[in-house]
């Protein structure tokens, strides 16, 4: 597993922005050698109260990218909500969904195949891959998103203090660039993204929401798988124990990771039990 910590200077946001990327190229003693092939790859967003060092630090990505043969790119978002801020030219939507992609592909070995290439994130990042997802569903074939923080529904619920999150009605409105009947006719606005992409006839990205039961954004999540059910966008939506915590989130983002229809490989063994195994009339799985 190769671990690259590293900054390039971003045209969209006009600054150097960090990244960190899983490569799972080289093996282990008694491992075998991998097959020289382009990698598919997933990016991960990280969450408002996060930054792109927690996918490392609290998450089980090193192993997830080494069973699957998986890249896994994780960029710096700030309290962006992945979205283009036209008022102020730092344009992040735009940087999620061609700069970062294009980088990525020309300084590591990915594949540039649409069904290699993968978004997902959690809360503010679960809103990012779902809006970037959708937006660029030319780029991305899958998305991946969890206890996602749904802007609009965050809007018509703020006020002008700060709420548990510290944050308030200004700061979304800052972050949306506009008032909350402005973006509620926006493709901000993911009910309206998501049908109008149904409507043009675009590739759909397969689409995996998963929140916990007692995550206070449940009922947002529950209310646009509902929707997305009735514009007939088909998807997968699923809820278990947990709150808006890791301890979730590491769970169902193994799940989703398992949609991909990635095969796990036997690089994580080492030879000698891959060896005893094939000779062996009955295999044990350990």
């Amino acid at each position: 597993m190769a671990l690259f910590q590293t900054t390039f200077t971003s045209q969209s946001l006009k600054r150097a922005v960090s990244i960190n990327v899983l490569i799972p190229v080289d093996t282990k003693f008694g491992m075998p050698q991998r097959e020289e092939r382009l990698f598919k790859t997933l990016y991960l967003l990280h969450g408002l109260s996060g930054d792109h060092t927690h996918w490392l630090t609290l998450a089980n990505t090193t192993e997830y990218s080494q069973i699957n043969d998986l890249a896994i790119v994780m960029p710096a978002g700030e309290s962006s909500f992945y979205m283009d801020h036209e008022q102020s030219g730092k344009m992040y939507s735009e940087f999620i969904g061609r700069e970062l992609i294009d980088f990525t592909r020309r300084a590591f070995p990915l594949s540039r195949k649409r069904e290699d290439t993968f978004i997902g994130g959690l809360s503010m990042g679960g809103f990012g891959s779902l809006y970037n997802g959708l937006k660029y569903n030319d780029v991305f074939s899958h998305i991946i998103a969890l206890s996602s923080a749904i802007l609009v529904n965050h809007m018509e619920s703020a006020t002008a203090d700060p709420g548990m999150r510290g944050v308030n009605l200004d700061y979304y409105e800052a972050i949306a660039g506009g008032k909350v009947d402005e973006i509620r006719k926006s493709d901000k606005n993911l009910e309206l993204l998501a049908k109008r992409v149904l409507d043009q006839g675009k590739d759909v990205p397969d689409l995996y929401m998963a929140c916990g039961y007692n995550d206070s954004l449940v009922y947002n999540n529950r209310k646009l798988s509902a929707y997305l059910s009735g514009i007939g966008y088909q998807h997968v939506y699923e809820e278990g124990a947990g709150t808006h915590d890791w301890a979730f989130w590491n769970v169902f983002l193994k799940r989703g990771i398992d949609r991909l229809g990635l095969a796990p490989t036997d690089i994580s063994r080492p030879q000698f039990w891959i060896d005893a195994q094939s000779d062996s009339p009955n295999p044990v799985t350990p």
